[in-house]
């Protein structure tokens, strides 16, 4: 596929692409509205369904017509989206971390769950100091977090079971934070949080059972394999 430079509009890439992909190829990592991706692939991003509640049908004028049926290709390029919009995850960083994941021992479809999982901003987003992992991804940014005691802000930092996180000193009064860790009423049991402190742990990879059962994983390594 060639595409031409300072093209403003995709009119000399060929109209083959998905309008999902065009998006790839416009910007590194989907920044818009997470409510029009969701309900485009049917499925709540944010994984508390607001984003499906009042329109659970695709946007646009014609959002609401019944949907072709989609390919086994399109299926799976489907999960992936899901998968990596979820997580906040640009195409290239997506795709190194499944070569990752299939090289690792047992299934490659869990492996990448769990590496998903143990990136920084998702444990700093499942500890509760973040009501997203969008906010998670700018908190470490920021600068505000520390990983034993040592400050990192790189939001694709691998935590390792037994690490612990933290809400750098001058940080402990942040308002987004704070909000963040009162509105947080339920934590996944493969985490450890004091609420005092604003500190907590990964204290174990998560089981299967313990991460969104809407997924299918399975799709996305038949998607990498074919």
């Amino acid at each position: 596929m060639k595409i031409f430079k300072q093209t403003p509009y995709l009119v000399f890439i060929t109209p083959y692409i998905s309008n999902i992909e065009k998006g790839e190829l416009l910007m590194a990592r989907y920044t818009g509205p997470v409510y029009k991706k969701s309900r485009r692939l049917g499925f709540s991003i944010l994984e508390n369904g607001k984003e499906l509640a009042k329109r659970p049908y695709a946007p646009g004028a014609h959002g609401n017509d019944r949907r072709r049926k989609s390919s086994e290709y399109g299926i799976q390029l489907a999960e992936k989206q899901k998968i990596r919009l979820m997580y906040g995850l640009n195409e290239k960083q997506f795709h190194r971390l499944f070569d990752k994941a299939a090289k690792m021992t047992g299934p490659a479809g869990y492996n990448l769950l769990c590496l998903l999982e143990s990136r920084l901003d998702n444990v700093v987003y499942r500890l509760g100091l973040a009501r997203t992992r969008r906010a998670a991804r700018q908190v470490v940014n920021h600068g505000h977090i520390t990983v034993n005691g040592v400050k990192v802000d790189i939001p694709s930092y691998q935590v390792k079971v037994g690490d612990v996180i933290a809400v750098k000193e001058n940080s402990l009064n942040h308002p987004a934070i704070k909000d963040a860790v009162e509105a947080t009423l339920n934590r996944p049991a493969f985490v450890e949080f004091d609420k005092n402190k604003l500190t907590g742990k990964l204290v174990r990879l998560p089981d299967r059972s313990e991460l969104n059962n809407e997924v299918n994983e399975t799709l996305i390594v038949e998607y990498y394999n074919r």
